[in-house]
C-alpha cells in the first residue's frame, strides 16, 4: 500500500490538463498502473474515487480571477479538505502559476476552529500559527488582498503516484460541484451543492473528467507515451474559474479567460 496521507509542504511541478470521457478512466488506468501505485486516499475508498473539498478566497472585486487572464503569473488561495464530512486537519494551500509551472505551498491547521484564525485569533491558544511557514504565507496574503470566502468546491479523485520517478502523479477528477460561501465554513452538505459537470462547462458533449499529468521539471518519457497513445490534446480547465463563472453573475465575464480552447497536441 502507498504511503499514509503525506503530501509535500512545498511541491513545484509541471501540471498538464486533458477533458476526456468518463470511459478512458479505465483504460488510462490500466496503462498507468504499469509505472504507478494508487494514493492512500484511492486505496482506502470503495471505488478508487475519493471526495476533495476546496473553499477558495477571492477578493470583492475579484482580483484572482482578473488575474487569470495575466498567463505569466496568478495564484490563488484555498482551504482544503477530505471526506463527505471533513475533520480537522485542514490544509491551507498557496498555489501560484507561471505558465504550465506551479508552485503549491501547504500549511497545516489541527484543529476544528480554524476560523479562528481570521475571525478570533484571541481564541487560538497553544497555536502560533507564524511557526508554519506556508500557513503565514497563506495568512498574509488574505490578510494583503483583503480576501475572503468565497465559493466552496468539490470532487471526487482518482490519484496514482510512480513508482519508479522521484514525483510524477495522474489524476482523473469527476463530479465537480460548487456553493456559493462567504462563511468560513468547509463543510459539504449534500442538499446545498450543485452539480456543473455538463457540457457548456466542459465545452463540448461526453466529456466529464478532467485528466492531470503531474511531474518535475523532465517529463517521464512513459507520460509521453501516455498522451501519444490515447491521443491527448492539452486544455486548460479551472474548478475554481470555472465554479466561479457557474455560480456568479461577474461583471465583464466576458472579459475572463474560460481556459477552454485546446492547445497544441500533446504538450
Amino acid at each position: 500500500m502507498a504511503a499514509g496521507p503525506v503530501s509535500p509542504l512545498v511541491l513545484e511541478r509541471y501540471e498538464l490538463k486533458y477533458l476526456i470521457p468518463f470511459h478512458l478512466v479505465a483504460p488510462i488506468s490500466a496503462y498507468v498502473e504499469k509505472y504507478c501505485e494508487l494514493d492512500y486516499y484511492s486505496q482506502i475508498s470503495h471505488d478508487g474515487f475519493y471526495t476533495i473539498n476546496s473553499l477558495y478566497f477571492e477578493t470583492p472585486n475579484y482580483y484572482f480571477m482578473r488575474a487569470k487572464e495575466n498567463q505569466t503569473s496568478r495564484f490563488s488561495l484555498r482551504v482544503r479538505s477530505y471526506g463527505e464530512t471533513p475533520k480537522a486537519p485542514y490544509y491551507f494551500e498557496t498555489k501560484e502559476k507561471i505558465g504550465d509551472f506551479s508552485k503549491k505551498r501547504r500549511g497545516r491547521v489541527p484543529f476544528e476552529n480554524w476560523s479562528d484564525l481570521f475571525l478570533n485569533p484571541s481564541a487560538v491558544k497553544d497555536f502560533d500559527p507564524q511557526t508554519d511557514v506556508n500557513l503565514a504565507h497563506f495568512l498574509r496574503l488574505a490578510s494583503e488582498y483583503g480576501a475572503a470566502p468565497m465559493i466552496l468546491t468539490q470532487y471526487r479523485r482518482k490519484a496514482y503516484l510512480s513508482t519508479i520517478d522521484d514525483y510524477a502523479r495522474v489524476t482523473f477528477d469527476r463530479s465537480p460541484r460548487y456553493r456559493p460561501e462567504t462563511q468560513y465554513n468547509v463543510i459539504p452538505t449534500e442538499e446545498s451543492m450543485l452539480n456543473y459537470d455538463h457540457p457548456e462547462t466542459f465545452g463540448r458533449p461526453g466529456v466529464n473528467v478532467i485528466l492531470e499529468l503531474k511531474c518535475e521539471r523532465k517529463v517521464p518519457v512513459w507520460l509521453v507515451d501516455l498522451i501519444q497513445r490515447f491521443e491527448l490534446v492539452r486544455e486548460g480547465f479551472s474548478k475554481f474559474e470555472g465554479s466561479m463563472i457557474e455560480c456568479y453573475s461577474i461583471p465583464g465575464e466576458d472579459e475572463f479567460t474560460r481556459s477552454r480552447v485546446p492547445a497544441a497536441y500533446g504538450f
